[in-house]
């Protein structure tokens, strides 16, 4: 891939998201006068934890250097309080798929898919629920299914069902501020359904590694020692909290504006032969566009757009369950935007061959 990536950093124009990003571009991200922290207390690290907390609509707020680390602590906490193992989730949750089950290996936790693979999380799929879980987990939006969300009522449905049964209900906020901007309403707003939130900030708002864990004072110091024990107390962790907290500010108010252009590119691709959006419309600024090519004709487009036209797409494609098509996830940001959508039109009509 090294010709690639050569291609790559010779693009001065991007598709997805806020296009590649160079160590000086990040580095931009953390003012100078940074305050710094002493193993996470103080400097702008309290500042990142108060500004997000007071966001979330939450008594309090942890900065740790990962989700997987947070989700797992505030899971393990949630867990121990109730004297259970049984941690239910939709079969595509971050936890299950992508993470060599830390709740299992490493927790003691046992996990409950329930669900379809396939489609959202419904409130009826929990019915086939007959164990007593120590927590319900909801994505928000649901990443692997193009970044879907279940209909309001019935996401304060499924919450409902996990307080009747003395469960705890945590948020898989990784991209909760494109979540809000979905539903058209405050992150707070959404948090609050939940006993512990999670959200990240390299994702959607383009900072550094690292996330937030916000819920009650009692349960977030708990985390706090496990992120103690998991080894995530770093001497110093202000570089990424100070990239969090700028890019926040900076990013946050611009999501509306990134889920409008989400659905002026599924309106520009959407008849085009062999483009099929995932989920259309959009309702979050993110989707997939499912391809009917192979990966050879899908390789030799994105050289051929990065070569000729300096637009950088996609490093790869995924497969799907049909060798003659692949999935691409198209979040939008600020290379998004900057980018005419008959460009991005373009773009995806030579990759679909």
């Amino acid at each position: 891939m090294d010709d690639l990536d050569v291609l790559r950093r010779a693009c001065d124009r991007a598709l997805t998201g806020h296009g590649p990003q160079t160590a000086a571009d990040l580095l931009a991200t953390i003012p100078p006068d940074t305050a710094v922290d002493r193993y996470g207390d103080g400097g702008v690290v309290a500042e990142l934890e108060r500004e997000v907390a007071e966001l979330l609509g939450q008594p309090a707020a942890l900065y740790l250097p990962s989700g997987i680390m947070a989700q797992q602590s505030a899971l393990r906490v949630h867990a121990d309080r109730r004297g259970r193992r049984t941690v239910v989730f939709h079969p595509q949750s971050h936890l299950d798929v992508h993470e060599g089950r830390p709740l299992e290996r490493l927790q003691g936790l046992v996990g409950r898919p329930a669900g379809a693979r396939d489609r959202l999380l419904a409130r009826t799929d929990l019915d086939d629920v007959a164990e007593r879980p120590a927590a319900l987990v909801v994505e928000l939006p649901q990443r692997d299914l193009g970044g879907q969300l279940p209909p309001w009522d019935d996401l304060v449905a499924q919450v409902t069902w996990a307080r009747e049964r003395g469960a705890a209900a945590h948020l898989d906020g990784a991209r909760l501020w494109e979540a809000a901007a979905g539903y058209d309403r405050p992150p707070a707003e959404v948090a609050a359904l939940f006993d512990t939130s999670y959200v990240s900030f390299y994702k959607g708002i383009g900072a550094l590694a690292g996330c937030c864990l916000a819920g009650p004072d009692d349960v977030v110091a708990e985390v706090r020692e496990w992120r103690r024990r998991l080894g995530g107390t770093l001497f110093g962790m202000w570089p990424g909290a100070a990239s969090a907290l700028s890019c926040l500010r900076r990013r946050l108010p611009l999501m509306p504006a990134y889920l409008t252009r989400a659905r002026e590119i599924a309106d520009a691709v959407r008849d085009l032969p062999g483009v099929t959006v995932l989920p259309d419309p959009p309702q979050t600024p993110m989707l997939h566009l499912l391809l009917r090519t192979t990966p050879g004709a899908f390789g030799a487009a994105v050289r051929t757009l990065a070569a000729d036209q300096g637009l950088w797409t996609w490093e790869r494609a995924m497969p799907t369950g049909d060798p003659g098509v692949l999935r691409v996830e198209l979040p939008v940001g600020d290379a998004t935007l900057a980018l005419p959508v008959t460009d991005a039109r373009a773009a995806i009509a030579a990759l679909a061959g």
